[in-house]
């Protein structure tokens, strides 16, 4: 398909372009560089072309592409205003041509004075998700919007205070603002900072990403940087004794009012420490019962793990390697379902199976730890199946399924 040519430029002197762009009188010279620069010529009318526009997205993106193909990064006014004189007048320079013509729309764009199109903060989260594509690659559905919501509730806070303004127009005083309505919501509702803190958090990546990616020029430390107030001590999940594992969790009938995929799930944490979340992702491959050692493979496939440190085999052992060979495919049930936690957290306390009202589904994993560090069992080890990172560097393959296998049945209930 043959390049447009703007009709101004059409009847452009052949010797003229030869002499002017290729800097050569030879014909062979210019036969060689001819075909690289006329295309660089067109690339520029072409740029110009699609800065003649009133739509600021189109506009923008045409004045950044406009200063590149001249040899210049794109730059705010404000920016442009802080170099050295000379870097300025060579920009004015490259905007000009042989007889001192200034060409507006380059002059606009090496000199920054187009302006980035403006971002209502009410549209933010809609301009931040394609350049979060590093950040949601690999989640699963319920992942993705367990990702999504706390960051759209962060800005719904924020909205609650600013209104909906320009992002230009977002100040100090507003966060400061934001950080005194998370106070007074704190002390007035007995909460935690955590919630608030975790608001300021994801604020400022969301607006550090889109500065970065739209070349905005905002000074986005100014306006989010040291926000965070300050944290007590943070609770810690309890454990659940094995005393109260074996005589009322694992008491007969305890858990028959409980699904039979929610029991699963339950009774197979006990000797493994999964995750929860973890379980309910578990494929059919990822169940082996038929092998010398049975055991689990938590692994990537349908969803993200939380670390890298994650993907880990883990042997089955007493009521555990029971609770997988009443469910040998797993619990699509709770796949991708965020209402497990919910279900089991609800019958345990609705059944008097919570050991204090601090207790959940997820402190049999802190059970499972403990029995391991009881144990004496080595570190590495103990990160390993657990899922953890090792603060220091992995070496070797780490322990195999049979010494793991001999060391879980010392432990297992």
């Amino acid at each position: 398909m043959r390049r447009r040519v703007p009709r101004r430029y059409a009847k452009v002197d052949p010797r003229t372009f030869v002499k002017i762009s290729l800097k050569t009188d030879s014909r062979a010279v210019a036969e060689l560089k001819a075909k690289a620069a006329w295309a660089e010529l067109i690339d520029g009318w072409e740029a110009r072309l699609a800065g003649d526009t009133d739509d600021a997205d189109d506009r923008f993106a045409a004045a950044r592409e406009i200063a590149q193909k001249r040899g210049f990064r794109f730059l705010p006014v404000q920016q442009v205003a802080r170099l050295p004189v000379e870097e300025i007048v060579e920009r004015i320079e490259a905007a000009t041509d042989r007889i001192g013509r200034v060409n507006k729309q380059e002059a606009d764009a090496l000199l920054g004075v187009v302006k980035p199109p403006e971002i209502m903060l009410a549209g933010i989260l809609d301009e931040y998700w394609p350049f979060a594509r590093d950040k949601i690659r690999g989640k699963s559905p319920d992942q993705l919007r367990r990702w999504r919501n706390p960051q759209i509730k962060a800005f719904k806070n924020l909205l609650a205070i600013t209104g909906n303004k320009p992002l230009s127009e977002l100040t100090r005083d507003d966060m400061l603002d934001l950080v005194q309505w998370w106070q007074d919501k704190i002390e007035r509702e007995n909460l935690t900072p955590n919630s608030a803190n975790k608001d300021f958090t994801y604020i400022a990546s969301v607006l550090r990403r889109l500065n970065e990616k739209k070349r905005l020029g905002l000074d986005v430390e100014n306006l989010v940087g040291r926000l965070r107030i300050a944290e007590h001590e943070k609770g810690h999940r309890p454990p659940f004794s094995t005393t109260w594992i074996r005589e009322k969790l694992l008491a007969p009938g305890a858990l028959s009012g409980l699904n039979g995929q929610a029991r699963g799930i339950l009774i197979g944490m006990i000797n493994t420490g999964y995750r929860p979340s973890e379980a309910a992702s578990l494929l059919p491959e990822h169940i082996v019962l038929d092998a010398t050692i049975p055991h689990i493979v938590i692994a990537p496939e349908g969803r993200q793990l939380k670390s890298q440190y994650s993907r880990r085999s883990i042997p089955l052992t007493g009521v555990s390697l029971e609770a997988f060979r009443q469910n040998p495919r797993g619990f699509p049930r709770y796949a991708d379902n965020p209402a497990l936690s919910a279900t089991v957290n609800k019958f345990l306390r609705e059944n008097g199976l919570q050991e204090t009202p601090e207790h959940t589904l997820y402190c049999l994993r802190h059970s499972f730890e403990d029995r391991l560090l009881a144990a004496e069992v080595d570190e590495r080890i103990r990160r390993d199946l657990m899922g953890h990172t090792l603060n220091r560097q992995r070496y070797g393959h780490g322990a195999s399924l049979e010494h793991m296998h001999g060391i879980l049945k010392g432990v297992a209930i």
